[in-house]
């Protein structure tokens, strides 16, 4: 039985409206059709880095686990702040692990935490470990200008994954894999590239369908039998129409649904979703989680919420708690504090 035993969060507590941006760009309908109201933006002194930390404290924190019994920590992110070290080693260090541990980061775009989660799953199951440290954290960027603009947000989310005093049992994983190049930045590029539309249906759409029904067929699940439901948020309609295309009620969604009020926090946006459903979830609740990233994969999970969940209710900040402390940037504030001048 291996599944959650802890897990953190960590949002900025700096946003810009998306009609800010658009007041800049004259692009009155961009914010409207991405469905995003405002978006998360990291401070001066703010990277994927240290909102990593701060999740992962989180984390820990809330389930008392000694962070010398973390044998492994993999930290998800497309914007680690160095290319050459580590961020996990950073992380590690901060949360007092102890040194014989794997420490790894990862890159898969947006699903790079899940994957974590995946890789300490197979280190306990198999007795390398005995607890391991997934996180997914992101500073994402988008071009001034750009669609990515109004969505690139900030946060990080981190899940102590172990066999003992289990909040949330994960009863099945699976993945779906293929070579779809929707959206890249090569070495050097300050910002990433998309490929407009093309993003949504041969990548997003069906990676996220395809591992989602995968994970049902496995388990011999239908739609009906989970109660939430978290899918990788790039706006805040594609999940809407993800849910529709499984029959899934969007009622499922709701709680998990962020991106409106955060933006995309890429490798952390799923992650996060399942935070806030954990937040609220009663004993013998399913959840339903699948990522996406793009190049393109999809990362899914059933998820049943344990009794123990009770027991560490109201031991951090909430999702929702971290959402509503907040301090608005104009476009130019935004612009400085993001570090963009340089792109103008």
């Amino acid at each position: 039985m291996i599944g959650i035993v802890g897990y953190g969060v960590h949002i900025p507590r700096y946003r810009i409206k998306a009609e800010e941006i658009a007041r800049i760009w004259g692009d009155e309908g961009g914010a409207d059709g991405l469905g995003i109201i405002e978006k998360s933006v990291p401070g001066m002194d703010e990277d994927a880095a240290t909102l990593a930390v701060e999740a992962s404290r989180n984390a820990i924190r809330r389930c008392g686990v000694d962070p010398k019994r973390i044998n492994a920590i993999f930290v998800g992110s497309e914007s680690h702040p160095y290319a050459v070290k580590p961020t996990a080693t950073i992380v590690a260090e901060a949360v007092g692990s102890t040194p014989h541990l794997t420490a790894v980061d990862m890159q898969f775009a947006c699903k790079a935490g899940t994957t974590a989660i995946q890789c300490c799953m197979g280190m306990c199951s198999s007795g390398m470990i005995e607890y391991g440290l997934g996180v997914g954290t992101d500073t994402s960027q988008g071009r001034p200008g750009d669609a990515l603009e109004y969505s690139a947000g900030a946060g990080a989310a981190a899940f102590v994954i172990g066999r003992d005093k289990i909040i949330a049992e994960i009863e099945g994983t699976c993945s779906y894999t293929t070579d779809t190049p929707d959206f890249w930045r090569r070495p050097g590029m300050d910002f990433p590239s998309h490929g407009g539309r093309f993003t949504g249906e041969p990548a997003y759409f069906k990676h996220t369908i395809s591992a989602s029904k995968e994970l049902m067929e496995k388990l011999g699940l239908k739609p009906g039998d989970f109660d939430y439901a978290v899918f990788h948020q790039p706006n805040g309609k594609f999940p809407l129409q993800v849910a529709k295309m499984l029959k899934i009620d969007p009622s499922k969604i709701k709680q998990g649904l962020l991106t409106p009020l955060i933006g995309n926090t890429y490798s952390a946006a799923s992650l996060i979703g399942l935070a806030s459903v954990l937040d609220v979830a009663k004993p013998g609740n399913r959840i339903l989680l699948t990522s996406f990233g793009s190049g393109a994969g999809s990362d899914s999970f059933s998820i049943v919420v344990t009794d123990r969940i009770l027991e560490l209710r109201g031991k951090n900040r909430s999702v929702f708690q971290y959402i509503g402390e907040k301090e608005y940037l104009d476009y130019g504030l935004y612009v400085k504090q993001r570090r963009k001048l340089k792109s103008l």
